[in-house]
């Protein structure tokens, strides 16, 4: 049954409530794997970073499972106090009030190696009533799901728009970045520069760079349910190219399975999480650094110098005692192993190395207080547990940046 659908008018014209409605209308739509237009996206997405289908489905089901009313509404709430401090000036406990307003225009730079990064901050600029322009990435997620927006509310129209990525030299992006009140962008140091150079010095400019992320494993972790699985799964998705994606491991040594043991277990697990989860197919320069940092991994074993454990299904390979005085290599589907005495030894690994983490993995979140040293060495914005790395919640807060405090400007009323 079609909508009857509200007047066009702008999104300055709907409440903040009535716009996450919204939103959550469109993205439960998403959720549907049926749904035509999330069939079209899933295929333009395999074309554009090779991922498997398990794995674009596995994205898309977190993505649009993740964006309830409630999820919305909480994160924004824990930011601004109330939705309705978006709609007009709402009383403050010393008295005053307080107004929200979006900025009126915010620009979204999507990543060329994710699935729809660039959604989530582009949903929050809409509800704070920005107009809201995305470059989005050849497979045009983010256009296909600005026009569900529209078909839920025709307001969507004038403030939900995407457009093709041209690299930041294109005058009509220079033109775009100059009119923004906040650009957010992800994307390498030349992307990030380009965006900065064609922004205004009045522009807020919120950048995502590229981050690793991490696992530790407490000695006595082993008999935590499905632990392998989970970090194997963790290893996998998306060939390991997110931020989120698993790409160092810290293993506690002086347990009852040595960590060489422990390799070997995890290299099995990683073989049977390849069946839901089958490897895509990466670029030549992916594939051209996956093997190499394999083959200097495997020259390090023959010389006495670390392991190396293959999961040939898995197309993975995990390097065991790797050199100290290198950062990881961060390759498709590699991870290094490092055995560890104590958290203090892994934090003094990321110091030395500078190595800023989106996300940190352990094994049970209870844990958090003995690990808290290795998390702040990295910089850590998030600690999960295995498993649910690539599956940050509505209200995350990526890179450490708020959901929706970049997309407003305070108005404080004196009565």
């Amino acid at each position: 049954m079609l909508k009857t659908l509200p007047a066009a008018n702008t999104l300055r014209d709907r409440s903040a409530r009535a716009i996450v409605g919204a939103i959550a209308d469109a993205a439960e739509r998403w959720h549907d794997a049926d749904f035509p237009p999330r069939v079209r996206a899933q295929a333009a997405i395999e074309a554009r970073t090779g991922y498997s289908i398990p794995v674009i489905e596995y994205a898309l089901d977190r993505l649009f499972g993740s964006l309830t009313a409630r999820a919305l509404s909480a994160a924004i709430e824990a930011e601004v106090g109330s939705l309705d401090a978006l709609d007009a000036p709402v009383a403050q406990r010393d008295g005053r009030f307080a107004y929200a307003r979006g900025v009126e225009r915010a620009v979204i730079v999507g990543s060329d190696t994710t699935i729809g990064v660039a959604l989530v901050p582009a949903l929050y600029a809409l509800i704070a009533k920005a107009r809201v322009v995305v470059k989005d990435r050849d497979d045009r997620l983010i256009g296909a799901f600005f026009e569900t927006l529209v078909q839920e509310d025709m307001a969507f129209a004038e403030h939900a728009v995407a457009e093709v990525w041209h690299g930041g030299n294109d005058p009509r992006e220079a033109r775009l970045f100059a009119g923004a009140q906040t650009i957010v962008v992800f994307g390498d140091d030349a992307t990030i520069e380009a965006v900065r150079l064609g922004a205004s010095t009045a522009t807020r400019v919120i950048a995502f760079g590229h981050r690793a992320s991490a696992g530790y494993v407490r000695r006595d972790d082993l008999a935590v349910p499905d632990l392998m699985d989970r970090i194997a799964r963790d290893a996998l998705l998306y060939d390991g190219s997110g931020c989120m994606s698993l790409h160092l491991l810290f293993v506690e040594s002086g347990g009852d399975v040595s960590v060489s043991d422990f390799a070997q277990l995890l290299g099995a697990a990683l073989e049977r999480v390849a069946i839901e989860f089958p490897p895509g197919m990466l670029a030549a320069g992916r594939a051209a650094s996956h093997a190499a940092a394999r083959d200097l991994a495997a020259f390090r074993a023959a010389s006495g110098h670390g392991t190396v454990v293959t999961a040939p299904a898995a197309r993975a390979t995990l390097i065991v005692d790797p050199p100290r005085t290198a950062p990881p290599p961060l390759a498709a589907r590699i991870v290094p192993v490092f055995p560890v005495a104590t958290p203090a030894e892994a934090a003094e690994y990321l110091r030395a190395q500078h190595l800023p983490l989106e996300a940190l993995a352990i094994a049970d979140a209870g844990h958090y207080s003995s690990l808290s040293e290795v998390a702040l060495a990295g910089g850590a914005a998030r600690i999960t547990r295995f498993g649910e790395m690539q599956a940050p919640p509505a209200g995350a807060h990526h890179g450490g940046e708020p959901c929706i405090m970049h997309f407003i400007r305070w108005m404080d009323v004196e009565r």
